[in-house]
């Protein structure tokens, strides 16, 4: 008996190893293609992906908590990301996934938003930039009475319809 329990402790101890030791996990199709798009190059440029199957690989930054249907990839290096949506209940990314390694893929796309959209966005931006100090960048901390010019509220919102991915554990 006693050898037994320390036989099925081994065996569950390597059964857990490739977990334990972060292997990956295929949500969807997985993914299919061989070279990313940087995910700076894709905003950027976003014309000329609109359209496109096209794979973006970064670190999870967000996850939708209700039903898992979407997430947010960034380049670590930038800040710059993109939202992977895919069809609710199609795929389920688990909200534990933020902070980890992965590569998404799917059709790029480009939604125009409605003037409403539009109007609430640029209140959103004009909002932040009140007592703000600015520098090429954009603006920075509160200041008294200074502002700056933020870039007009792009007209729409790229993103990835998901098709597959795989994180890293």
């Amino acid at each position: 008996m006693k050898r037994f329990l320390i036989l099925s402790m081994a065996l569950i101890a390597v059964a857990a190893a490739p977990v334990m030791a972060g292997q990956t996990e295929s949500y969807g199709e997985g993914v299919t293609l061989d070279e990313a798009v940087a995910i700076d190059v894709l905003l950027a440029n976003p014309n000329d992906y609109v359209g496109r199957k096209i794979r973006v690989d970064g670190i999870i930054t967000a996850v939708c908590k209700k039903r898992g249907c979407w997430m947010q990839i960034t380049n670590p290096e930038s800040g710059d990301g993109v939202r992977i949506k895919v069809e609710d209940g199609a795929i389920v990314f688990p909200y534990t996934s933020m902070g980890h390694e992965a590569q998404a893929e799917g059709i790029f796309e480009a939604i125009k938003l409605t003037p409403e959209q539009i109007e609430a966005r640029t209140e959103a931006a004009n909002d932040l930039q009140e007592g703000a100090t600015c520098d090429k960048d954009g603006p920075k901390t509160p200041a008294e009475g200074a502002g700056c010019d933020l870039p007009p509220v792009d007209q729409y919102v790229y993103m990835i319809r998901g098709t597959g991915a795989v994180i890293k554990g």
